[in-house]
């Protein structure tokens, strides 16, 4: 006998819809008011380790993968969370709990406003996480601070090398 399917919409989840966003394509909005601290979703996907998933999107510009904190396994989401947007004003955040992404409100929030987090990603070699949340305090990018400095501080040592060499010939 096959399982039952679970219900999208449960009393203990708000009623969530994907749409067109004028932040990326299509975001993820809220049909009902979501209270300051309530737990909208579970960001769920398949856990697989970093290197399975480096190989498995190598030459995918888009993927939908989110680290844990040991860093070495993500969860290859599949599902309305991936439809969250970044944003530098973001109305939720992700918790970690158990190895398992929860998305959760850090404002109240309005019947029919999009979702955001700050993805703060990391652990990128590509200069291509650019932001585009429009807010007027936006910091131009997607990447966690502590990513941002880490470039820097590779960039520069990049430079270095790049003009001892040159200074050497």
């Amino acid at each position: 006998m096959p399982l039952a399917a679970k219900p999208l919409h449960t009393a203990n989840r708000p009623h969530l819809v994907v749409r067109s966003s004028s932040i990326h394509a299509a975001g993820c909005y809220t049909l009902q008011p979501i209270r300051k601290g309530r737990r909208v979703l579970e960001y769920d996907g398949p856990r697989v380790s970093k290197e399975t998933a480096d190989e498995r999107y190598a030459d995918r510009p888009v993927t939908y993968l989110f680290g844990l904190q040991d860093r070495s396994d993500v969860i290859d989401g599949f599902g309305t969370g991936m439809f969250i947007n970044h944003s530098c004003a973001p109305n939720c955040e992700t918790e970690e709990v158990n190895s398992r992404i929860y998305i959760r409100a850090i404002r109240d929030i309005a019947a029919g406003e999009e979702l955001l987090y700050e993805y703060n990603l990391y652990d990128s070699d590509s200069d291509d996480y650019d932001c585009y949340c429009g807010v007027s305090h936006c910091r131009g990018t997607m990447l966690s601070d502590d990513e941002v400095k880490r470039q820097a501080r590779n960039a520069a040592r990049r430079a270095a090398r790049k003009n001892t060499i040159s200074k050497t010939l």
